[in-house]
């Protein structure tokens, strides 16, 4: 008898077990996904949780539709596209933008795994002491291929070590190493890279700021 009570009780644990690793595993969360939407396409992006605060904050405006009708307002072939300009909204053609605010910083959430690499979704700023974000703009990383020998020159120049695999990222597919651990990269493009590249190349005014010549507007919405 107390050998068959044993065994029940070891057939409920083992039950219980198999129950929460099928709960956690239903319940394990997943990466917020936002889309933007252009005239020359959509762009999705994941949101990384490793920076929970400049994810939130974009999460936030997004479902206030506060990127609705904003622009792509500063663009650089072989750089970024650069937007979240509240000014930007209905701006006669021609006017720099680019100064535009919600009145408050992000504190900057460095992590040496999170890369500019080509997609990258970051913070623009001011420049800070603390190097805190724009409470609203942000950039999606364009760039341009490196040689390891430039790889190098940075790593002695920033004090910062690069992985092989990200060193591989940078040499085939690109990105502006140059601000590693300097702006706060908080997301990436898994969708729409190709809409980056037609966005980043249209033309563009060097008078106003880079501003795309004919207005790039945007709808951001998070992907529910």
């Amino acid at each position: 008898m107390k050998l068959t009570f044993i065994a029940a009780s070891v057939l409920l644990f083992s039950a219980i077990q198999v129950s929460l690793a099928q709960k956690k595993s239903t319940t394990t969360k997943q990466p917020t996904m936002v889309q933007i939407t252009t005239d020359y396409g959509a762009i999705k992006i994941k949101l990384y949780d490793e920076a929970p605060k400049h994810r939130d904050n974009f999460i936030k405006l997004a479902k206030e539709g506060f990127y609705n009708g904003t622009l792509f307002h500063r663009v650089i072939q072989g750089f970024m596209i650069q937007g979240g300009d509240p000014n930007s909204k209905n701006a006669p053609a021609g006017q720099p933008l680019g100064m535009g605010d919600v009145g408050y910083t992000v504190p900057a959430e460095f992590n040496p795994a999170l890369i500019h690499k080509k997609g990258a979704l970051c913070a623009a700023r001011t420049d800070n002491p603390t190097k805190a974000s724009s409470g609203c703009q942000f950039y999606i990383v364009q760039g341009k291929t490196y040689t390891d020998a430039e790889l190098d020159q940075m790593e002695t120049r920033a004090g910062i070590k690069y992985t092989p695999a990200q060193r591989e990222i940078y040499k085939k597919s690109g990105g502006t190493p140059f601000l590693d651990m300097n702006y706060t990269v908080y997301g990436e493009v898994t969708e729409g890279l190709d809409v980056v590249d037609k966005i980043a190349a249209v033309q563009t005014n060097r008078q106003a700021g880079d501003r795309p010549v004919q207005d790039v507007k945007m709808t951001v919405k998070v992907i529910e």
